[in-house]
């Protein structure tokens, strides 16, 4: 019997299965998620497109010339959301606790249910029931917490299901390779295979000193306790969001300051009207500038709580003056952080009736027919 039981739910290659549900043909094919120009990455793709060495983040060209005969399909976040949304109902119409990872990742505490139902003949019928009503293949894994349980998840993919025995974690984890451990980067993983260690068996041995002294306090016990199957961290229903951010990455690197402050704009209206449609103000900006050679550039101010368009255009625009120094830009991106609950008030020094009442109308147009239905003329102009 478990002292906690710890269910993850993984949906296998979430956005080409809705996709396969849109279009039965892409079935059994090579397909690839993501943008057609040669700037497109791959945002997810198929079991038969990564037996090509396709994997999600890979530059599109270059996964095309590794599967020439790939499917290209732009996709559609709206239809995914939609489709993980069924999902999240099933699971809460039958999950006593649970938690949504991400967008095809479900957390579930089913500890104590072992005295009534069995919590791994439970959790095989959730995931039979979500195949089933919504038709989408689920992966899962049980475990007495959510990092094994994670683990687990991904080894039983595609469409399986995997029992890690109460005691058995680190036994189970130990034959692995590092990087199936979760939260182990490009740049940690390399550093501990310079030392020789490949497998988590061999880093679950290594002393929590000798980890602390290489690695830090924090994260070298971080290391200590993961490679040896611990994890206490608790399911949590739901998690207020902090940020919001939008980025741009362009066809052609430019040069035309005027453009890339258009795009600024674009991407600061976008934010700030899902800023007002959450009811929410944020008290801190952000914008990134990525140039032709991939150097990147980051500036942030913190300000008065707001979601005024006016003033968080203009605080864009300022910081990318500060940041734009005449090279070719490839990306430029824009976020939101420190955010509250609140509805925005007018800043005197800034705004005037006009501008508050301004903006309520358009958001109605906009919450109506969508962003693109009403712009500001610099925008368009370009």
């Amino acid at each position: 019997m478990f002292q906690r039981a710890i269910l993850h739910l993984d949906l296998d290659c979430f956005f080409v299965s809705v996709e396969c549900l849109h279009n039965p043909a892409l079935k059994g094919k090579p397909v690839l998620i993501g943008g057609h120009s040669r700037r497109g990455v791959v945002a997810s793709c198929s079991y038969e497109a990564r037996v090509f060495g396709v994997h999600a983040a890979m530059p599109m060209m270059k996964a095309l010339k590794l599967c020439p005969n790939a499917i290209v399909v732009k996709g559609r976040m709206d239809s995914y959301s939609e489709h993980s949304k069924m999902v999240k109902a099933v699971v809460k119409a039958e999950a006593p606790l649970f938690e949504q990872a991400s967008i095809d990742e479900f957390n579930l505490d089913l500890t104590g249910m072992d005295k009534y139902f069995g919590a791994w003949k439970w959790s095989n019928e959730l995931r039979q029931k979500i195949i089933k009503e919504t038709g989408l293949p689920i992966s899962m894994g049980l475990s007495s917490n959510k990092m094994v349980s994670k683990v687990a998840a991904g080894l039983a993919k595609p469409n399986g299901s995997r029992l890690v025995e109460a005691g058995a974690e680190k036994l189970f984890l130990a034959p692995l390779d590092i990087d199936k451990l979760p939260g182990i980067g490009r740049q940690t993983g390399k550093k501990l295979r310079y030392m020789g260690i490949h497998k988590i068996g061999a880093l679950s041995e290594l002393s929590l000193q000798f980890l602390q002294k290489k690695f830090g306090e924090k994260y070298g016990l971080w290391l200590h306790k993961k490679s040896n199957g611990v994890d206490d961290s608790p399911i949590v229903p739901f998690h207020l969001q902090k940020s919001m951010s939008k980025e741009r990455t362009f066809h052609e690197d430019t040069l035309d300051a005027d453009l890339l402050r258009n795009r600024l704009t674009r991407m600061v209206m976008d934010l700030t009207f899902e800023l007002r449609r959450k009811k929410k103000m944020t008290g801190c900006i952000h914008i990134k500038v990525r140039y032709f050679d991939f150097d990147t550039y980051t500036q942030q101010r913190s300000i008065p709580f707001t979601s005024s368009d006016k003033i968080l255009i203009r605080q864009a625009h300022e910081l990318f003056d500060q940041l734009f120094c005449r090279r070719m830009v490839r990306l430029l991106g824009v976020g939101f952080s420190h955010l509250i609950d609140g509805h925005h008030q007018m800043d005197l020094f800034d705004e005037t009736l006009e501008d508050i009442r301004l903006m309520e109308a358009l958001d109605k147009v906009r919450g109506q027919y969508g962003m693109s239905a009403v712009l500001r003329a610099s925008v368009l102009r370009r």
